[in-house]
Order: structure tokens, then C-alpha cells, then sequence
């Protein structure tokens, strides 16, 4: 049997694989622009957060009472986030999944809605416009604008839940005008936009299902301030359409009210980078706002030039009447007054129905975003335009539906489809835009040149690939298009610090400094500047804290920053830093006491209390606190790794075992972390795990291969496991990257002796030694041994002699010098010369061990040696060959435990990133 399926389905499966095709490429797609700083540096995301932090922080994560909060409260939004996080991490494509199926949602609900007003092939008209529109790509593709489309859902669900509330006349569907009320609230927790529903719901209430038309709305006024009935074309006003709109107007009165609770009835703050005008004086301000109106109705009309920022200079502000922008102000609300006046004298209700509730879906949602009733942190931003477009779909699909009645039919069908196709190909195109940081940037840059905060991210992309030359001219360029802007004078001093050009960099973060606005009296300071721009006090103070004798200057630095924003934590935190530094470390416990009383959930407040703690050589303290900093932060690198040192060194055997889960939990954060093998090596090496602490350390030398404290331990095992020929070339890639480890010298010195049987090599071991340290017992006593294991039996007999003097108390330089002058002796009493004896007696440089030509205590010391010759013959022929592995090599604990990797503050690598609009 043949299934058959309805013009609605078939419509509905159109518009769907439409969403589908236009928007599949979107998958590619990765985290950029404000994606980093909602998703990426979100910590509301990450499990171990508590979810209920979501109900309390804002859209980014900053808790809704602090001033440098956006107030953009969107819990329910934030929580289809979080599920993204726990089913595949930080994935893009999940992400950009639920987008993209939200959009085909609210594209077949808005299909839904349109057959309300149009005729099924106009409203399917209506939703293939709005699902292929451009303009919405930022809405779609970023992942951010998820705000747009899932509060879209509840918008329309909350409308079309009221129209099934009013379909009777005389009674109310209480049910659905409850649902209503529920979507409405819940659209407003996706995005503070949802709330407008109301006011379109007022609006259906009473020019379409009580069919009031404009004209009678004076007299009707009239009558409900008079409480006298007025007759209706509908008959009189019914009660049941007051009470819906008393119960509109509550549920609108009371979710602004618990919102302006929430926001703690504060507004935003938003600098003057952020939005020009905002800061303008009168009339300017009002005439670019005004302009900016006719800006997004042009973006809806021609969505040619799309633009991820418009901020900062963008759009130029308007700053007299006689500028010609004034004239497109003008002509934009002279469109929108035609078309009201049109539904007022128009006799033709499906037309004045479908102009109401489609300007009604257009004005109603922008509102918020428009600026004339309070400041927000854009200039514009094409996603907010997404509900708007709604009202925009629908009067266009009855423009081409009155056209088509009125003209050709098929030349205005194919009008209609080339728009579709085209908008549809430039919607495919620009998502291509949104696949990395850096080409979201460059399309920007392509649209417009006056925005510096463009050139600053296309730098700030190119500075996290390490491409710094090509950074710094974007930053140069920033600083030219906006030469106050504080941000790119610290983005310039940053790139110079990594080209390791710091007196440039100190001079670029001078500059920034001197821009930052002077504090005025009875002003507050902190709400005229920018807490990104305090940076600026980190970053010099940073740069300039490399050089020891400048360290109190940056405490200078950190104590000013601290002074304009008392609860600016990461300045606090620095200085702590500094103030160990300057071991000062009773100075740092107290800072970040007081850093707690701003932040107490912070856990890189507790961390480096546990560094002040173990600098203080307090080591329970110390692990109570990193613990603590775990707690709030389980996945915090530096707790992780250093609290596991903490836990080994206690040496108890269940305390390793939590270390070495640690460990492997930052491992799983981070599997190119050397530090992490190397210590998880160390635990090997106490549990006497041979084989799995040779593994990790490997994998930290093939991480890193100066890594020196891995490189020494590794070849010492492998010594110790009795395979010296695997050990040698780890010892010569250590001594390689560090010439002066001593104790690698003499480890590889004590292999070429005894088991590669090269001397040459093992002399210069020793001699290298020598060089560094001239009075190491070690290394002399080992070169000494190289002198016999060749012959030079009267050298040898020197430099022990040397080392003798050197340490008086070490037995075992006493007796091998014993042993050689026995030999010595013997080779002398034998009859006739020969070779053996040539070479034993041959000539010496002292200087070559650090030795005089003659020292006076040479005839003591031979004396002493003769009269214990006799004695010791017997041992000498078994001793020749063991004097090298004596003192060749300490393998012990301690020397082990010397390359641990100890626990240090957490410095702020702080960077000023132009990251987002937050509207």
C-alpha cells in the first residue's frame, strides 16, 4: 500500500533537509570568538563543578554579584552545555550537532506558526527564507548562539501554547495559557530576549483573536480607564481576554523582577571600546542609535557584508544632523510608518493581521538589543537578529504573495527561488568563515577596517600557533587604527616578550599604563575601567620581575592594580609570588588570606598557599591546602602534580598509591606533560618496580629531551640493572644539554672504564669534572683510577697523593694510594727495564689533576705507605681491578631524590585577548 504524505509534511521534511544541507558544514567547525570563553574557559561546564553554580554565575561563569559580570543570565542554555561537556568533552562537533538540529527545530516550529497568518505555500515560503538566511550563520555555527535558538524554541512555543489558549471565545484554555506562561519564563533563562513573547502574545490577543483593529483601539482605551463597555466588531471586550492579558502583564511585571534581582538591579558595564556611542554625549548618542536601527534592517534586507564584530570603530558614530547616514534613519522607520499605516486604513484583515504580528516579531525582539532603552555591550550583533528575522520571513513571503498575485506568477516564483539559492549559498559559504579563530577574523577584517579589536584577535590566533612576527604587525596595525586602546599596547609589549625583545615589551606595557583613565575624586574607578586592562600591571611586572634586583619595583606594580581594583585576585596571587621570591613568605600568606575573603572558591589561591606552607617547610599544612585547591578544582595542574610529590615524600605505601592516581589523572588532562612520567617514574622506583619505572622515565626523555633530572635517573637505573651499555647514551644526551652534571660525569666516566673499556673518554669525563669543581674528591680519585687502569703508576701515585690532601679522612683514598705504592715499589726493586716499567714511570703534568710539581707533604705520606707495604700485597692484583667501582658511583636514595620536581607558585601568563561582544 502506497504511503502518502501531506503538503504539511512534505513541507515540513523540505525545510528540514534544507536546515540539513545549508548548515552540515557548520560540524567542521571549531570553538572561536566568544566559544572560548563560554565553553572553553567555562569552568560551570566541567563535572566536578557543582551544577547548581550555574543558577548563580552568568553566561561566561562570573558570578552575577561581581561588577565585571555581563549580567547575562542564561542558566537553562549553560545546562545544554554542560550535557555537550559530559557526553564528549570539549569536542566541537557535538556541539555544532545540537545547533544545528535547534535551528531545524525552530525553523519547522516557525513554519508552524506562519500558517497562523499565510497560506501553506506562503508560509512554507515564509520558513525556507528564515532557515537559509544568512544572517543567521553567527546564531547557528557559533556555538554561543545557541542562546538564539534555544530561546527561540520556547518563544514560539510560548506563542503558539497562548493561541491555543484563545481559540474559544468564551472560555480560556487555562492550560495552555499556563504552559505559556512556563515557556515564557523558560525562554527567558535561555536568553533574556524570550521575555518580548508576552508583548507579541498582547499583541495577537487583541488585534487578531478579539479582531481589534487600530482604529478602535483609542476609543477601547477609553472605555477600560472608564470601566463602561464598548461595543466591538467582535461584540463587547470579554472578560476571559482581561484576564489573559492581567495574567501577561503579572507573569511579564514578575519575571523582570526576579531578573533585576538576580542582576542585584544593576546594569552591565561596558567600556567605551565596547560601544562608542554608549559614552557619546547628546545628540550623537541618539542619532547613532537611531542609525544603527537602520544598519540591522539593512543586514536583514542584504546580508552581503556579514561580520563576526562590530564593535569599537566599526560603525562611526553620527555626530550631527547634517550627516547623510541620518537619511537612511529616515527611510527605516518612514518603512516601518508606511506599513503601520498600511494596517490601519487597510480594509483587508488577513493583510492587517499578517503586518501587525509581523512587525510585531520584528520590533518586539530587537528591543532589548537596540540600545534606546539601556546600553549593551555591542554595537551590533548579527545573532540577536535571529528572533527579529521571524517578523522580517513573514512580511516578505506576503510581499511575494501579494506580487504574485498581482504580476507575473512564475517570474515572482522565480524570484523567490533565486533568493533562496543564493541566500542559501551564501549561508553554506560563511560557515566556512567560522572554522578557526583565525578566519573568522580575516573575514571581518575583509568586511571592515576600522575595528581594532579584529586586528587584535586575527593576532592573538596567530600568537597561539607561535607565528609572533606576523602577530606583532597586527597588533602594530591595531595600535594604529585605535591608538587609545590599552588592549593592543599590551598585546604589542606580550609579542615583544616572546621574541625576547623585553625592552621594547616594557616600553609597549609603559604605554598601555599611561592610557589607562586617572582616578577622580568621589568617582568610583572600578566601574571606569576595564579589569582586562589592569593587566597591563601584571604583565610589566611579570617582564621586569626576571631581573632579581627589580623584584620589589613589581610588588610596586601589583600593590597599584590592587589599589584600583581591591578584588582583582590575580594581582594578588602574583605578588604573592614576588614576595617568596623575595622571601618574604609570612608577607605571602597573608596576601592570599586576603585574596580568600574576595574569592573564597578560587584554587589557585589555595594552591600557592600550600607553596608559601612548603616553603615554610610545613608540609601538612602545605598538602591541607593543595588538597583544598583540588577540591575546588580537581583537574588543577599544579595541585595534582605537587601534592603527589608531597604524598610520595611521606614515604607511606597507601599515600603512594593516591599519588600515583593523581599523577595518572593529570595525565589523562595532559598526556604530553613530562614532569607527570617522571614522576610517576619516581613512584615506580619506590615501590622497587623496575621495569614501569624505566617505562616512564623513557617516555619523559622522549617528551623532553633535555630533561635532565629524567635523563640521570634513567641511565642510573639502567647502571644499577646491570646494563651500563644502555645506560651510556642517556648519560651522553645528559651531559650534551648539560655539561655540568657532575654526578652524570661520573656515572658515565665509571661506564667507559669498567665496561667499554675507552679511557680516553672516561679521562675526559673526570677532567671535565675537574674543570667544574677542582676539589671534587670524586671525580680527581676517578681520573686517578684512569692513570692506573693505563700504566702511569707514578702519575697515579700523585694524584692520590693530591686527593689525599684534598680529603685527609676518606679511608679509601689512603688505601689505594697504599696499593699503588706497593707497585710502585715492586716495579722499582725488579730487575731490568721494560715497557710495564717505562710507561709506569714516565713523565707527568701534576697540572692535568690540579697537582703541584712537589708538595712537601709528599715525603710523609710516602713513609707512611712504605711501612704498610708488606701488608698489602696480597690485595693489590685483586684491588687494580676494582679501585674504579669503589667510589665510582653513590647509587643511593639520596641521589635519586635530588632531581624531584619541586612545587612553585602559580604566575599568571596574563595576556589581554579581545575575546567577545557578550550581548
Amino acid at each position: 500500500m502506497a504511503i502518502t504524505m501531506s503538503p504539511q509534511h512534505f513541507f515540513g521534511f523540505i525545510i528540514a533537509l534544507t536546515c540539513i544541507l545549508c548548515y552540515h558544514n557548520s560540524l567542521n567547525c571549531g570553538f572561536v570568538f566568544d566559544d572560548i570563553s563560554a565553553i572553553k574557559e567555562n569552568k560551570d561546564l566541567r563535572p566536578h563543578t557543582p551544577w547548581k553554580n550555574i543558577f548563580f554565575n552568568d553566561f561566561w561563569g562570573t558570578p552575577m554579584q561581581k561588577e565585571q559580570s555581563h549580567k547575562s543570565y542564561r542558566p537553562l542554555c549553560v545546562l545544554t552545555f554542560r550535557w555537550n561537556y559530559s557526553f564528549h568533552g570539549l569536542e566541537p562537533a557535538g556541539y555544532h550537532l545540537v545547533n544545528l538540529l535547534l535551528h531545524t527545530l525552530v525553523s519547522l516550529m516557525y513554519f508552524r506558526m506562519c500558517t497562523m497568518f499565510l497560506p501553506e505555500l506562503m508560509s512554507f515560503s515564509a520558513a525556507m527564507l528564515f532557515a537559509v538566511h544568512p544572517v543567521h550563520t553567527e546564531a547557528v555555527t557559533g556555538v554561543v548562539g545557541r542562546a538564539e535558538t534555544l530561546s527561540s524554541v520556547f518563544f514560539l512555543a510560548a506563542f503558539l501554547s497562548y493561541a491555543k489558549a484563545t481559540e474559544q471565545k468564551k472560555s480560556t484554555g487555562w492550560k495552555h495559557l499556563f504552559l505559556s506562561s512556563i515557556f515564557v519564563g523558560t525562554a527567558m533563562l535561555c536568553k533574556e530576549q524570550g521575555i518580548t513573547v508576552t508583548g507579541v502574545c498582547a499583541i495577537y490577543e487583541i488585534f487578531v483573536a478579539q479582531k481589534i483593529r487600530l482604529s478602535d483601539l483609542q476609543q477601547l482605551c477609553r472605555a477600560i480607564l472608564g470601566g463602561k463597555s464598548v461595543s466591538l466588531p467582535s461584540g463587547s471586550w470579554p472578560n476571559e481576554a482581561s484576564k489573559r492579558l492581567a495574567v501577561l502583564c503579572l507573569s511579564t511585571i514578575g519575571l523582570l523582577f526576579v531578573r533585576l534581582q538576580i542582576m542585584g538591579s544593576q546594569l552591565p558595564v561596558f567600556t567605551r571600546f565596547d560601544n562608542p556611542a554608549s559614552v557619546a554625549t547628546t545628540p550623537t548618542r541618539q542619532l547613532t542609535y537611531n542609525y544603527l536601527v537602520s544598519l540591522n534592517l539593512w543586514l536583514l534586507l542584504f546580508p552581503c557584508d556579514l561580520c563576526c564584530d562590530w564593535t569599537m570603530g566599526t560603525v562611526p558614530l553620527v555626530e550631527s544632523f547634517m550627516d547623510p547616514r541620518n537619511i537612511a534613519t529616515i527611510l527605516a522607520y518612514l518603512l516601518i510608518g508606511i506599513l503601520v499605516w498600511i494596517a490601519f486604513i487597510s480594509e483587508n484583515r488577513q493583510q492587517t493581521t499578517i503586518i501587525i504580528m509581523g512587525l510585531s516579531f520584528m520590533i518586539l525582539p530587537f528591543l532589548p538589543a537596540s540600545n534606546l532603552f539601556f546600553p549593551v555591550g555591542f554595537v551590533i550583533a548579527e545573532r540577536v537578529l535571529y528572533m527579529p528575522s521571524m517578523g522580517f520571513c513573514l512580511l516578505v513571503a506576503y510581499g511575494f504573495h501579494l506580487l504574485s498575485q498581482r504580476f507575473n506568477k512564475k517570474l515572482t516564483w522565480m524570484c523567490l527561488t533565486f533568493l533562496l539559492i543564493t541566500h542559501a549559498t551564501k549561508t553554506y559559504v560563511r560557515n566556512w568563515d567560522w572554522e578557526t579563530e583565525y578566519s573568522i577574523f580575516m573575514s571581518g577584517l575583509r568586511v571592515n577596517q576600522r575595528n581594532a579589536k579584529l586586528f587584535n584577535n586575527v593576532g592573538h590566533a596567530l600568537e597561539s600557533e607561535e607565528r609572533y612576527r606576523e602577530a606583532l604587525t597586527f597588533f602594530h596595525t591595531a595600535v594604529q587604527v585605535q591608538e587609545d586602546d590599552v588592549g593592543a599596547h599590551i598585546n604589542v609589549g606580550r609579542t615583544y616578550n616572546h621574541l625576547k625583545m623585553f625592552k621594547e615589551a616594557e616600553e609597549a606595557y609603559l604605554k598601555a599604563k599611561s592610557l589607562l583613565p586617572k582616578a577622580k575624586p568621589g568617582e568610583s574607578y572600578q566601574a571606569r575601567i576595564a579589569p582586562n586592562h589592569l593587566n597591563v600591571f601584571l604583565n610589566l611586572a611579570n617582564l621586569i620581575s626576571k631581573n632579581h634586583t627589580r623584584l620589589e619595583e613589581a610588588d610596586m606594580l601589583y600593590r597599584q592594580a590592587i589599589s584600583m581594583r581591591a578584588d582583582y585576585t590575580q594581582a594578588y596571587i602574583n605578588r604573592g609570588d614576588i614576595l617568596i621570591k623575595l622571601n618574604r613568605t609570612k608577607e605571602a600568606q597573608e596576601v592570599y588570606e586576603r585574596a580568600l575573603l574576595y574569592d573564597s572558591s578560587n584554587p589557585d589561591i589555595y594552591y600557592n598557599l600550600g607553596v608559601v606552607f612548603l616553603e615554610q617547610g610545613k608540609a601538612s599544612q602545605a598538602l591541607a591546602y593543595l588538597d583544598k585547591a583540588l577540591e575546588f578544582d580537581p583537574e588543577h595542574e599544579q595541585a595534582l602534580l605537587n601534592s603527589a610529590i608531597l604524598l610520595q615524600e611521606l614515604g607511606r605505601v597507601e599515600l603512594r598509591k593516591i599519588a600515583r592516581e593523581r599523577l595518572l589523572k593529570l595525565l589523562a588532562i595532559d598526556d604530553k606533560n613530562d614532569r607527570v612520567f617522571f614522576n610517576l617514574g619516581m613512584l615506580a622506583m619506590d615501590d622497587r618496580n623496575i621495569e614501569e619505572a624505566e617505562n616512564w622515565f623513557r617516555r619523559a626523555v622522549h617528551l623532553k629531551h633535555d630533561f635532565r633530572s629524567a635523563l640521570f635517573n634513567l641511565a642510573l637505573l639502567l647502571a644499577d640493572d646491570h646494563r651500563p651499555l644502555e645506560a651510556a647514551p642517556f648519560l651522553n644526551q645528559l651531559v650534551k644539554y648539560h655539561p655540568d652534571h657532575i654526578k652524570g660525569l661520573i656515572l658515565l666516566g665509571d661506564i667507559y672504564i669498567n665496561n667499554i673499556k675507552d679511557l680516553d673518554a672516561a679521562e675526559n669525563c673526570y677532567k671535565q669534572i675537574l674543570q667544574l669543581d677542582p676539589v671534587n674528591i670524586q671525580g680527581l680519585h676517578n681520573l686517578c683510577v684512569v692513570y692506573v687502569e693505563r700504566g702511569k703508576l707514578l702519575q697515579a701515585q700523585a694524584c692520590l697523593k693530591h686527593a689525599h690532601r684534598l680529603a685527609p679522612t676518606e679511608d679509601y683514598i689512603l688505601r689505594h694510594l697504599q696499593i699503588i705504592q706497593s707497585r710502585v715499589l715492586r716495579l722499582k726493586q725488579a730487575p731490568g727495564t721494560d715497557k710495564e716499567k717505562e710507561l709506569a714511570f714516565s713523565g707527568f703534568d701534576p697540572r692535568e689533576f690540579g697537582g703541584e710539581s712537589k708538595h712537601p707533604d709528599d715525603e710523609d705520606v710516602a713513609s707512611e705507605v712504605t711501612s704498610n707495604v708488606l701488608g698489602m700485597e696480597t690485595t693489590m692484583g685483586q684491588s687494580l681491578g676494582g679501585i674504579g667501582r669503589s667510589k665510582v658511583v653513590l647509587i643511593d636514595k639520596d641521589l635519586i631524590s635530588e632531581s624531584k620536581t619541586k612545587a612553585k607558585p602559580l604566575v599568571s601568563n596574563t595576556k589581554y585577548k579581545t575575546v567577545n561582544s557578550k550581548g
